[in-house]
Parts: C-alpha cells; sequence; structure tokens
C-alpha cells in the first residue's frame, strides 16, 4: 500500500533507453491540438492551462484525451484540460456509507494471478457508481473488460505478463453524473461524469480520490475506472502519475463495448507511448505540420525513401503487411495534421476504434510490456548459497503466439554456457557436482529471453530478457 515501489529489473534501463528516452522534448505541437475558443464539437478541443498544470483561475488541471464521437469510428478528437478534482456540482457530496458499505470499502481483490506484483505488469481496476450490492456485477464487469482487452495483440500474446487487481469504491449511489443527462448528479467514490467540461461523451474522474483508492493496491501500473453506466464514454489520462508511479487512468463505460475500444487504444498512448494517427480535415491551422522532426515513434516528417535511407523511425517495417491492412509505409495525415505528417498505415487502433495496432505499434506496446514485466521470477531465494541439496527455481511467463514461440531459457556456470539445461526452468545443485568439486564459491545464473519477430530494433530487442542467479558451493 502506499506509493509504487519502482522495478529494479536488469531490464527496466535498457527498455527506457531504448523507447522513452526519445519522447523527451516531444514538439509541443503534437501534445494536442487548441481550439481558440475552446468550443466544443466533434473535433480538437482545448482550453486555456499554464505550463505548471493549472488553469488561469488557478484550479489544478490534467490533459486528457476526449474519445471520438460515438457515431463513427474515429479513435479521438483531441485533448482537453480538465479538474484533477470533480467540480462542484459534480463531487461527492460527503455523506457516509452505511456501516456494512464501510467494511466492504476499499477491499482489494487480485482477479488475475499471474506471479509477484514486481515481476509483473499490474492493472488496477476501480468501479465507480456500484453499491455495496453490487460489488458482484463490478467485479463480473472488470473481468469482462480485461477479456476484451485481452482479446487483442500484443495482449493476447502476453497475457500471462500481466496481474489484474480490484479495488472496490462503494458509492452511495449507483450510476454516474452525467448519465442519462448533463443535469444528473449521483453520489459516487470517484465523482465520475460524463459531459466533463462540456463534452458529452467525456467521462473525467476525480484524481485525488482515485488514487485514494489505486494506493491500496500492491502495485499500480496502469489504471482503468469502470463507471456504471451503459453510455458510451470515456478519457485518456496518460501522464505518470508524480505520486503513485502509474503510468495513466483509461476510463471507459462498463455497459458499452465501444468504450473498451477506447481503453485500448488510450494503452496505446501511456504503456505504448504511440502518438495519436488521426488528423482533422477543414480544421484552421492544421493543415499541414511545419515543424522539427517528432520525437513520438510512430508520426513522421519523413517519406518512406528517407526513412530507409536514413534509418529512421520504423524503417525495418517497410512494405511488411501490418495486420490493420495493406503495407506499412508513409501514409499522409497523423498527430492530427492532414499534411506534412504521415503514420506507418492507413488505419491502425491509434486512428479508428475497432482497429488492431500496426507493426510499429506492436513493437512499442510489448516495448512497454516488458518495461513493467519481467520473463523470470525466481522461486528459489537468490539471497542464499546453494549447498548440496539445493534447487535453484524460477518461475517463467507461457506466452500465446500464433507461432507457439516460448521464451528462451539458459543456464550458465561462472559465464560458461550449460547447454544440456538449456528450457529448464530448476536444476539441482547436485547436478553440478562434476563442475564444483573443488571447495570454491561459484556463480549459477539463469536467463530468459523473448526472441519475438514482432520486434526488429535491436535497442528494443536487447531489452526483452530477464535474469536471476545464485552463488553455489558444494
Amino acid at each position: 500500500m502506499g506509493l509504487v515501489p519502482r522495478r529494479t529489473a536488469m531490464t527496466a534501463a535498457a527498455v527506457i533507453a531504448a523507447v522513452t528516452t526519445a519522447l523527451a522534448g516531444a514538439p509541443a505541437a503534437l501534445a494536442g491540438p487548441p481550439a481558440p475558443d475552446g468550443t466544443v464539437r466533434d473535433g480538437p478541443v482545448r482550453d486555456g492551462t499554464a505550463r505548471d498544470g493549472t488553469a488561469r483561475d488557478g484550479t489544478a488541471r490534467v490533459r486528457v484525451e476526449i474519445p471520438g464521437p460515438e457515431s463513427g469510428t474515429a479513435a479521438g478528437s483531441g485533448h482537453i484540460e480538465v479538474p484533477r478534482t470533480a467540480p462542484a456540482d459534480r463531487a461527492r457530496t460527503g455523506s457516509r456509507l452505511p456501516e456494512a458499505a464501510r467494511a466492504a470499502d476499499g477491499q482489494v481483490t487480485k482477479l488475475i494471478d499471474n506471479g509477484v506484483p514486481a515481476d509483473r505488469l499490474d492493472i488496477v481496476v476501480v468501479g465507480d457508481g456500484y453499491t455495496a450490492d453490487q460489488l458482484e456485477r463490478f467485479h463480473a464487469d472488470a473481468r469482462q473488460k480485461w477479456a476484451e482487452i485481452a482479446a487483442v495483440e500484443p495482449y493476447a500474446t502476453y497475457r500471462e505478463l500481466f496481474n489484474v487487481w480490484t479495488v472496490d469504491a462503494v458509492s452511495n449511489e449507483s450510476g454516474v453524473s452525467g448519465d442519462p443527462g448533463a443535469d444528473v448528479v449521483r453520489d459516487t467514490a470517484l465523482g465520475s461524469y460524463f459531459w466533463c467540461d462540456g463534452i458529452e461523451r467525456l467521462l473525467c474522474v476525480d484524481q485525488e480520490c482515485t488514487d485514494a483508492y489505486v494506493a491500496r493496491a500492491p502495485e499500480a501500473d496502469l489504471v482503468l475506472v469502470l463507471a456504471n453506466s451503459a453510455k458510451y464514454g470515456g478519457a485518456g489520462y496518460n501522464e505518470p502519475s508524480p505520486t503513485l508511479g502509474y503510468e495513466g487512468i483509461s476510463t471507459a463505460s462498463a455497459g458499452n463495448a465501444k468504450s473498451g475500444q477506447v481503453a485500448l487504444h488510450e494503452t496505446g498512448h501511456s504503456l505504448g507511448k504511440l502518438a495519436d494517427e488521426y488528423f482533422y480535415p477543414d480544421y484552421p491551422g492544421y493543415e499541414r505540420y511545419e515543424g522539427p522532426e517528432p520525437a513520438d515513434g510512430n508520426v513522421s516528417t519523413l517519406g518512406a525513401d528517407a526513412m530507409a535511407a536514413q534509418g529512421a523511425k520504423w524503417h525495418r517495417w517497410l512494405g511488411e503487411t501490418s495486420p490493420d491492412g495493406g503495407p506499412v509505409g508513409t501514409y499522409e495525415g497523423g498527430g492530427y495534421y492532414v499534411q506534412g505528417l504521415n503514420r506507418p498505415t492507413d488505419n491502425s487502433l491509434m486512428r479508428s476504434l475497432g482497429r488492431p495496432f500496426n507493426l510499429p505499434g506492436l513493437e512499442a506496446m510489448i516495448a512497454g510490456f516488458h518495461r513493467h514485466a519481467n520473463l523470470l521470477t525466481p522461486r528459489t531465494p537468490t539471497d542464499r548459497i546453494l549447498r548440496p541439496g539445493s534447487v535453484a527455481e524460477v518461475d517463467v511467463p507461457r506466452l500465446a503466439p500464433a507461432d507457439g514461440r516460448q521464451a528462451t531459457v539458459r543456464w550458465y556456470l561462472d559465464g560458461k554456457e550449460l547447454e544440456r539445461y538449456a528450457g529448464r526452468t530448476r536444476v539441482r545443485a547436485t547436478e553440478l557436482i562434476p563442475s564444483l568439486l573443488d571447495g570454491r564459491t561459484h556463480r549459477l545464473t539463469v536467463t530468459a529471453e523473448d526472441r519475438t519477430p514482432s520486434v526488429r530494433d535491436p535497442r528494443i530487442a536487447a531489452a526483452l530478457s530477464s535474469s536471476a542467479g545464485w552463488y553455489v558451493r558444494l
């Protein structure tokens, strides 16, 4: 409970170097398209916020992505700054929960258990608008939303890298504010509300209330808030938490299937560090991008020939057939601009709901998974010396790719590979006796490596491994 510990796996530094350092100094133009008048429309929307995250009236605000309209397939409608806490007319009334409800409030359940939190990517699901007698429904809704997410690649292949936790946030009233109409206000634990900043489908939360519940889980890498509603909507809070360390919050309506797609798209930002690939025809100021090369890995000013010549961005994937259809190339339009910026494919999930990630997107997502999860967890404590009768044992999560590929497991003694033990997850110390009858202390290590063909960047590929080791004396 409390602050989320930062993981110290050997892969973390390499993954961060390969993926996230490129994000530093991203051009402000790709942070979210502004609207000069702040009016609401099915296009880019924004209002005035200072660099320190406060509005002109001094209110603390946070940037969120607006989902696209329900009637279309657009994944988003740009970004806007909204209050970090629920406005007074949407806030929880503060009325006390009945005693029985208070006992259930804040209870934590490990819904999907794939290992210790330090070695898994931990998703924390918090419900809002569920009363004490609706918590079973919340757990069922959480399972359903995770099933939707886990059916999409690369989640489907790497689903055993994830733990899913639920935190019971008990509300005094069922449902959330703004459903069905803007005038509806309900007393809920997280203060969730549609019509956020006047946009009906924008589903915001009180971030302080949300964090109070998220902090109860042992670990949080990503947060999903499920509103007890069938109304279409969601939001992407894609700024990392400065206090709890998680990558972002996705909000979604539990009873709306399309809202699950919104949440998936948002993980492309939070975990994959991907830019939006949609753009705005007929919107003033976004006809053509004239800025420098963006840091985002999936938008570029370069055409295919220049990209290949420079070995830049997604050059390793050019010409390959992508899951979202057609070859990887440079398709004009992306990062909100109609011209001047190119995207890798015509219509991936970073542009339209209901689509798969494209090849560069898959690579970025896998890198994001490995940034938080390890392929290997020691079952035998590594702080002890192995003696006769000891066993060195590790857990390696199973992968589920179409080609049946699994992580490659190798064992080493004093740096020399023990080829006969390849693929094993346990080795008895007595098996090493022929090599260790010298009274000296030796080092036994094991590595697990993900050799996925979905990663071509050698910097990312080098980071898709984990290791553990023990001292041995026989």
